[in-house]
């Protein structure tokens, strides 16, 4: 059973790290008022670039580190442009932030998936970035196996949250980002160009989603395919609802989550047989619907503002 355990919480943690990225991302992106249901498309177009640079240098055989380093930096900026591109959209436009998520999404996954035909064409994969052994804790019984053996993406993902926290809730620049999402008026009103804040959210935020599809090509898939994200952008979006738009909160809703999708993966491991396979595999899904009925039922309110454009010259 203990071994049962380990296993289980080993394959979740990584599954995390994805989700984790993007939907800490969304979390800034909403913080000032807008949600991007494009996150999807954003992270199938980190997938492919993140992937595309070291193929392109060594093929599927080994590269330096900084090679992968470089796709995964390219997977942030194109992420980045992917955002300033529906900021372009959404804020400079007023174009519904449903509707054009949407587009966005489709766009990405298209494009990537276009690209992939035209520059590899077939299941050419990479040697991609390995998980580390971190010395005398990495031998810890059992600890060590579930904690510190893992890919160094996955402990950026979790370094992560707390650098958003502090970002959002102690610097001034948090600040602008939070009240553009909840009284755009006022922090107008103070200097603050509302519009120029939404667009630097947008770029952190789809670069962090860029590099949470370079974690699924480059660390943990190790290949792109045209289902590679297979829905977690939109899952993305939906934890920040569940983490009620904080970042710790969005840390527990990717590792419940990933801990659910992990224990099909588990249970087929041992060859159990109790339990239904199609169950198991849909159980991550069903509980993020789950989760989202009783976050809706809460009282507690996301930005007041979130998917409503601005325009200083209208009156409300």
């Amino acid at each position: 059973m203990l071994d049962f355990i380990v296993l289980f919480i080993t394959v979740g943690i990584p599954l995390s790290s994805a989700l984790l990225l993007a939907s800490l991302g969304e979390t800034v992106n909403q913080r000032s008022g807008i949600f991007n249901l494009g996150c999807e498309g954003v992270m199938s177009m980190g997938a492919f670039v993140g992937m595309m640079i070291p193929y392109m240098v060594g093929g599927s055989g080994t590269v330096p580190w900084y090679v992968n380093l470089a796709g995964l930096v390219a997977a942030a900026i194109v992420g980045a442009l992917m955002g300033l591109l529906f900021g372009v959209v959404v804020i400079k436009f007023c174009a519904p932030q449903g509707i054009a998520g949407i587009g966005m999404q489709l766009f990405g996954m298209g494009l990537a998936g276009t690209f992939y035909r035209h520059f590899i064409g077939g299941a050419e994969g990479v040697a991609g970035i390995n998980a580390i052994h971190i010395p005398i804790l990495g031998d810890i019984p059992y600890l060590g196996k579930m904690l510190f053996n893992c890919n160094p993406m996955v402990y950026f993902s979790f370094l992560m949250v707390p650098v958003v926290a502090y970002i959002l809730f102690k610097t001034p620049w948090g600040l602008r980002v939070r009240a553009c999402g909840t009284m755009p008026r006022a922090a107008d009103s103070m200097g603050i160009n509302v519009a120029r804040t939404r667009y630097q959210a947008l770029a952190f935020g789809s670069a962090m989603a860029g590099l949470a599809g370079a974690y699924l090509s480059l660390c943990q898939a190790k290949i792109f395919t045209d289902t590679l994200v297979g829905g977690r952008g939109f899952i993305a979006v939906a934890l920040v609802y569940f983490g009620r738009w904080s970042p710790l909160g969005v840390m527990g809703g990717a590792l419940l989550f990933s801990l659910a999708q992990a224990l099909q993966l588990a249970v087929q491991a041992y060859g159990l047989t109790a339990f239904p396979y199609e169950f198991l595999v849909m159980l991550p899904y069903a509980l993020v619907i789950v989760v989202l009925i009783f976050v809706g039922k809460s009282k507690h309110v996301g930005p007041a503002m979130l998917g409503k454009p601005f325009n200083r010259e209208m009156r409300i």
